[in-house]
């Protein structure tokens, strides 16, 4: 497990789990692409992320999906952003607000809220992974630096990244100039470059499991990404 999902979403709906297939793993959920901000065309790469979706279909899907505009903005900014990038991955913003969802509840957990530019605050720090039942054992690796705890490594941010993680995949998507998982823009870049890397075409069953897996190998972590998913889909 790459990415420690250690926090739970604990709203009041839940999803509807799709059926597992005989490996205990589901089926992919649509890919959907979001409306781009027409201003924004051959900008995909270059623009922040949180520029690229168009302001009536944000302000429309937010509406419909219960999903905070500010970090529907940044799943739909990283899906347009590797529709460019990664054409072949065919990431949807869809699948991104699922882990987003399962992780954080889009950046609320515990309270935290997202700020205007994207920052949550307070900051999203999970549990040490010390090996209780449902983490793995990560001694610290990062002496505390984005944890803030320099005994064992804790995921980060919106999108719970570990720190060696981080190192490998942080993304600047806000262009500022500084990779930060608390920045909802630079995290939901890296997740979706993260997933696109590991699965190929998230459009197949295979190739969006793979990518799951490749943030938490849990069969029911997949299902419950896949149930959202598939409701965010439904409900726009």
């Amino acid at each position: 497990m790459l990415l420690a999902a250690t926090l739970v979403g604990c709203g009041s709906l839940a999803p509807a789990e799709p059926e597992p297939s005989p490996t205990g793993r589901p089926e992919a959920p649509p890919q959907p692409r979001p409306l781009q901000a027409a201003e924004q065309a051959g900008r995909t790469t270059a623009a922040p992320l949180a520029e690229l979706p168009d302001a009536d279909w944000l302000a429309e899907v937010a509406a419909d999906t219960g999903i905070p505009e500010r970090a529907l903005a940044a799943y739909a900014g990283a899906s347009l952003h590797l529709a460019e990038s990664h054409p072949d991955c065919r990431i949807g913003w869809t699948t991104l607000a699922g882990i987003g969802r399962v992780e954080s509840v889009h950046g609320s957990h515990e309270g935290s809220q997202i700020t205007e530019d994207g920052t949550v605050r307070p900051e999203i720090i999970g549990i040490p992974l010390d090996g209780r039942p449902g983490t793995r054992e990560i001694v610290d690796t990062d002496g505390g630096e984005l944890d803030g705890d320099d005994v064992w490594d804790r995921a980060v941010g919106p999108m719970q990244f570990i720190p060696t993680t981080w190192e490998r995949r942080g993304r600047d998507g806000n262009r500022d100039g500084v990779a930060d998982p608390q920045q909802y823009d630079d995290a939901a870049l890296a997740a979706a470059d993260h997933l696109c890397a590991h699965g190929g075409d998230l459009t197949e069953d295979s190739g969006w499991n793979a990518a799951v897996a490749a943030y938490n190998q849990s069969d029911s972590y997949a299902r419950s990404v896949a149930g959202w998913a598939e409701d965010y889909d439904a409900a726009r």
